[in-house]
């Protein structure tokens, strides 16, 4: 869809780093007719997808911790955190990227999952449209002890949490990443568990 009100002028590579930062320059036509210049960096990584995935009978959900570098910096403690399993997409769409890092983060092998909405989290300063699921697990599905990827440098405890105890990580400040929140109370809203 075009946006006739917004003209971009220039677009400037920061970094390539590890993903792309852009500085973009463009023109904004304001409500009063006049255009204005501004100009904003972009930090692009890619789109995402992100799962919950839940017990019924056991009233339970999987998560994962690990070591976050940018919460660390901001005061995070140890930098460790408390997340529902999720990964970039790279070239898959949104359903084969998340049972493909369900398998590599958790060990649990899922095949049946439900998308229940999209959203930008940091839409001020980061391109990613994160795609959410939620999906029901049991122990026979088990596959590996999951972790993540050597390659990918990851090393994620995978966390099996009683629900209601989950939530109360939230009021405590035990789990702060807002996907994981937002699933949380998806669940909670829908009466789900």
């Amino acid at each position: 869809m075009q946006n006739n009100k917004v003209k971009i002028y220039t677009t400037e590579i920061l970094s390539d780093n590890w993903y792309t930062l852009r500085k973009v320059t463009y023109g904004y036509l304001k409500k009063d007719g006049a255009w204005q210049t501004q100009s904003r960096e972009a930090y692009d990584r890619g789109n995402g997808a992100v799962v919950l995935l839940y017990n019924i009978s056991l009233k339970t959900v999987i998560l994962t911790r690990q070591f976050r570098m940018p919460t660390f910096i901001n005061g995070n403690g140890d930098g460790m955190l408390i997340e529902a399993c999720a990964g970039l997409l790279d070239k898959d769409n949104p359903e084969d990227c998340i049972k493909r890092e369900t398998e590599e983060e958790t060990g649990y092998k899922i095949t049946e999952v439900k998308k229940i909405f999209e959203a930008y989290m940091s839409p001020g300063s980061v391109t990613e449209l994160l795609h959410f699921f939620i999906a029901e697990y049991s122990h026979a599905m088990k596959i590996n002890d999951g972790g993540g990827v050597a390659l990918e440098q990851e090393e994620i405890d995978v966390l099996e949490l009683c629900f209601d105890n989950a939530l109360q990580m939230i009021e405590t400040g035990e789990i702060k990443d807002a996907k994981t929140i937002m699933l949380l109370q998806y669940l909670q809203l829908k009466n789900i568990l």
